[in-house]
């Protein structure tokens, strides 16, 4: 801002540079829905390891299919996973593991919460303490909570009380804040449901962290239920007003690839599921990984032919199938929950590892297919298919997994569900329409401070400016084809593109192209013999 002049002197001003610099989103946060037998339910739940999985979720469970993907994803590369548990409510319980003695219950539904045991002593609470927090001293006293008794997680929270006047030590606060496992019940109201007074000590006679405790002495919680299947398509998809199921992602800021295993081990994500993903996919600027259909790999002399055969019968049509690509067969891989015995899984979780693996070491615009793109993790294919029958569903845009002797299993396809042959889209293959998707959000959320800016000549350099720097960067990384900026890419924001009649309805209008590199899909090697020189 000038400065106003008043003495004489020097005066400093400090002048914007106009520079704004648009940084890259993340490519490949794979967001999972499906059920887990503990954590948060419709909420999405960041980790970045399949230790948090474990830790906030349950880990790896038989009857969870979810758990497996998450697993295939972390081991075949993957960094950042968004988690939604989905939770089918058995009739009108919560599933939630209860303890009507000091009114709590466990943080989420499942049968974990039943092994939780606890224990109320007063240990310390002395009349400075109680005079520090205003609170009587017979109202206080401490609760420890044990996960698992000799084995589990301990929680032990110090100088709480249960009286309305007890302010920031009153219980269902300081669970709320500091607890990973129990939560005071609520009422019909949603307003705490706290004891009517100071819950009596118990003190076994045991010591509840023992291994060889009994713990039968203990007080215990109960009623957890894991809850029931997923039956129904809007059992996945929820109530987007409500912000369940699928639509919880709403509350997540950024997702780039949605896996949606089956509920059940041996079963099929529903085609109107995946429809329904797909579109929201577009929506959300991600990407769907779509499992192959458990049928089609049943019989191994006929499956490619299946496959073929049952494509259309998805119904993942219409242009915003750009934003999904399906892979075939399953895999199969040893369970260590079965005494380490094989059995057939989905493969989404290992693409979407892939995918972060090609992401990292070559950037989003590599191809995730090729030698390099192996499968960790993987015992053998649901199939193995051969030339012909991978040449029979490349054309329709179903990516193949294949197994070759040197370089064991990889994924062997890269097209969108737009990639067919006949519909010569312009997002046919999968690195394409990332690099698209990337680009798209990365000026969407690189370009929010145009908004309410005056309209003219000086904002549209700064628009040029800003956004062909980020372009120039991906160029330098080779993520476009051309030799020079010029081949590669361009930004127009004018006069041309913004008229004055778009000025006064208070339109700016960028137009940003860019030279994608495809992948070298088919190598043609032509070998032609020499003939020996005839003099004449």
């Amino acid at each position: 801002m000038p400065a106003t002049l008043t003495y004489p002197g020097v005066y400093i001003e400090e002048i914007p540079s106009g520079v704004r610099t648009i940084t890259g989103v993340p490519t490949s946060i794979t967001a999972f829905l499906g059920r887990a037998p503990r954590g948060p339910t419709n909420e999405p739940t960041t980790i970045n390891s399949f230790g948090d999985f474990e830790r906030q979720f349950g880990g790896l469970v038989e009857n969870y299919p979810m758990s497996y993907a998450v697993r295939d994803f972390y081991s075949n590369g993957g960094s950042q996973a968004i988690i939604v548990r989905l939770y089918k409510q058995s009739g009108e319980a919560s599933g939630k593991a209860k303890n009507d003695d000091v009114k709590l219950e466990a943080a989420s539904p499942g049968t974990w919460g039943n092994s939780m045991v606890y224990t109320v002593d007063a240990k310390g609470v002395t009349d400075d303490v109680a005079t520090r927090f205003g609170i009587a001293k017979a109202d206080l006293f401490n609760l420890t909570i044990y996960e698992n008794p000799g084995s589990g997680a301990v929680e032990r929270f110090l100088n709480v009380a249960v009286t309305a006047d007890a302010g920031s030590r009153r219980l269902d606060r300081v669970l709320r804040q500091e607890s990973s496992l129990v939560r005071v019940q609520l009422k019909n109201d949603g307003t705490p449901d706290l004891p009517g007074a100071r819950p009596a000590d118990s003190q076994p006679d045991e010591d509840p962290s023992d291994p060889a405790a009994d713990s039968t002495k203990f007080k215990r919680f109960s009623g957890g239920a894991n809850g029931d299947p997923l039956t129904t398509d809007d059992d996945i998809l929820g109530d987007e007003d409500n912000k369940t199921g699928m639509f919880a992602l709403a509350k997540a800021d950024l997702f780039n690839l949605l896996c949606i295993p089956p509920d059940t081990r041996s079963g099929d994500t529903s085609a109107g599921v995946y429809q329904g993903a797909m579109a929201y996919c577009a929506k959300r600027r991600a990407m769907l990984i779509v499992d192959p259909p458990a049928a089609w790999g049943a019989n191994k002399d006929t499956a490619a032919a299946t496959a073929r055969d049952g494509l259309q019968n998805l119904g993942l049509t219409g242009e915003i199938a750009r934003n999904a690509a399906l892979y075939f067969p399953r895999v199969i891989q040893t369970d260590p929950n079965l005494d380490g015995q094989l059995d057939t899984f989905v493969p989404c979780g290992i693409v979407a590892g892939v995918m972060a693996r090609t992401d990292t070491n070559r950037g989003v615009w590599k191809a995730p297919a090729g030698l390099d793109a192996t499968i960790n993790g993987v015992s053998a294919l649901q199939v193995n298919l051969n030339d012909a029958e991978n040449g029979m569903l490349n054309p329709l845009g179903i990516n193949c997994l294949r197994f070759f002797a040197v370089s064991g299993r990889v994924v062997w396809g890269a097209r969108t569900l737009r990639g067919a042959d006949q519909l010569a889209d312009d997002y046919k293959y999968i690195p394409v329409r990332r690099l698209a998707l990337y680009i798209e959000e990365s000026l969407y959320r690189g370009t929010q401070w145009v908004v309410f800016e005056p309209n003219d000549e000086p904002l549209w350099g700064q628009i040029r400016l800003n956004i062909g720097a980020f372009m120039q960067n991906l160029f330098r990384q080779g993520a476009f084809q051309g030799t020079t900026p010029r081949e590669a890419y361009f930004v127009k924001c004018d006069k041309e593109t913004t008229t004055q009649n778009d000025i006064n309805l208070g339109i700016v209008n960028i137009v940003v192209g860019f030279a994608p590199l495809k992948p070298a899909e088919f190598v043609v090697i032509k070998i032609q013999q020499i003939a020996g020189q005839i003099q004449t």
